[in-house]
């Protein structure tokens, strides 16, 4: 619920666009924000776009893993 609260707050001070972003195992924490977000709080809010990709941590001996991350653009 913080990131729920901290969405709407940021469209409660005028912001038209909010960008949610995950990486790995918070993506469908970040799925389940946005979509409270639209179907409980703001209404009015879209999904303007939605980007997926695959980042590659690396360390000192190399790539580490590859992880899953989305990034989820709200709108007013």
């Amino acid at each position: 619920m913080n990131y729920v609260l901290a969405i709407v707050a940021q469209f409660n001070n005028g912001s038209e666009d909010v960008t949610i972003k995950a990486r790995g195992k918070a993506i469908s924490r970040a799925i389940d924000v946005a979509e409270i977000v639209r179907r409980r709080f703001v209404q009015e809010a879209s999904v303007k776009d939605v980007k997926i990709d695959t980042e590659v941590l690396t360390g000192d001996g190399g790539v580490i893993a590859n992880v899953s991350s989305i990034v989820i653009y709200l709108a007013r």
